[in-house]
């Protein structure tokens, strides 16, 4: 922990939602399509906190919102992301976790629509910060927030806080796994599928899943990622072996950083075994397996390895081993072994670095954003399984 018995510099503020007139409105109405400022801060200072709840009649709200935040009168934000994502818990719900510098808090053991979210990145300024909320739901929501900082003296070798929103619907998979599907049920090999799927080889990393492509100098601090596997091994539903890669300052093949597997990557081993759980660097966020009625919305604390099925969000953050660049960083994740498999893939990367920073993605339409249906995800999960 930051040393508490230090003196601390600076002046202590707050920005939040409070009635201002002494009753006990303490919230903001955001109109459908409206965007709202949250915080207009001058600078110099540090955002130490956010905290923030929304209550929505839309389903999917968590999708619907964005955050967005932008540092010293820049055009474009250093923070872009449907505001459940950015929290920590992808598929546009709310789940009950508690990690070091996210969470979320709501009732545990159940897919919820509210939530308490809580942010405690740094986040510094020097000529100022501004923090939006816009509002892509069919109706009105209602936002209650705190933003909490401090104004002091930024040092020089400061770098800005980022994060950014990816998706891919569905990942480009290279297997044709409901030919293999046919194949094997032909055969009395169970492996059959297994075994031609291992056969590919990946020596490029140029079909990965990217979380992250950015140029300037700074570090990489962490990640979630949200997947809906529609697209199993046939008979072996674990979506991951996907191996994650890190090509730093525009090195060639093979990358510095090379992982082994997708749940090695976030600090687990074969598998999910624990099923959903929270650590402070690592830890499964939400896991919504599909059940017989096609509904994917019920969480579960015990996982068999042949019941990875519906809806997960992972996470990952290097608080004490922030990845450094001093170019670019290129992050990117299989797929499956050797991006074999077609899954619904979206992420948030988070770093800081120095500004200007490489533009981001646009933001997809609300539409492609959303959720695949529950039992849509399962009739696509049940097509190779």
């Amino acid at each position: 922990m930051n040393p508490l018995y230090l003196r601390k510099e600076g002046t202590s503020r707050r920005q939040s939602s409070w009635d201002q007139t002494g009753g006990n409105r303490d919230f903001i109405s955001i109109k459908a399509g409206q965007t709202a400022v949250i915080a207009e801060i001058a600078g110099p200072g540090v955002i130490q906190h956010i905290w923030m709840t929304i209550a929505a009649r839309n389903k999917y709200a968590f999708r619907k919102v964005l955050i967005r935040m932008f540092w010293d009168d820049e055009r474009e934000p250093s923070v872009d992301s449907p505001v459940g994502d950015f929290f920590g818990v992808g598929h546009g719900v709310a789940s009950h976790y508690v990690s070091m510098p996210l969470n979320m808090i709501t009732t545990q053991g159940v897919i919820e629509d509210k939530a308490a979210m809580n942010c405690f990145f740094e986040m510094p300024f020097r000529l100022g910060a501004r923090i939006e909320i816009v509002n892509e739901c069919e109706d009105e929501i209602v936002l209650y927030y705190y933003v909490d900082y401090v104004e002091k003296a930024v040092p020089v070798d400061s770098f800005y806080f980022h994060a950014s929103w990816r998706r891919e619907n569905p990942t480009k998979g290279l297997a044709d796994l409901s030919v293999l599907k046919v194949e094997q049920d032909k055969q009395d090999n169970a492996n059959y599928a297994d075994q031609k799927v291992y056969e590919l080889k990946n020596l490029t990393g140029d079909d990965n899943y990217i979380l992250l492509d950015a140029v300037g100098e700074g570090h990489y601090v962490g990640c979630n990622l949200s997947i809906d596997h529609l697209n199993p091994m046939p008979g072996f539903s674990w979506p991951g072996e996907g191996d994650d890669m890190f090509f730093i300052d525009g090195e060639p093949w093979p990358p510095r950083l090379h992982g082994t597997g997708t749940e090695d990557y976030f600090c687990a081993a074969w598998g999910y075994p624990a099923g959903k759980y929270d650590a402070p660097y690592h830890g499964l966020s939400l896991y919504a397996p599909i059940r017989e009625n096609g509904d994917a919305w019920k969480e579960s604390n015990t996982i068999s390895f042949n019941d990875y099925s519906g809806k997960m969000t992972q996470y990952r953050f290097h608080i004490v081993d922030p990845i450094i660049f001093r170019k670019s960083i290129r992050f990117s994740i299989e797929h499956g072994h050797g991006n074999a498999q077609s899954n619904d893939y979206a992420s948030v990367a988070y770093w800081y670095q120095r500004e200007p920073h490489k533009a981001f993605p646009q933001m997809l339409p609300v539409l492609q954003r959303l959720p695949i249906p529950e039992k849509e995800s399962a009739r696509l999960f049940y097509r190779t399984f």
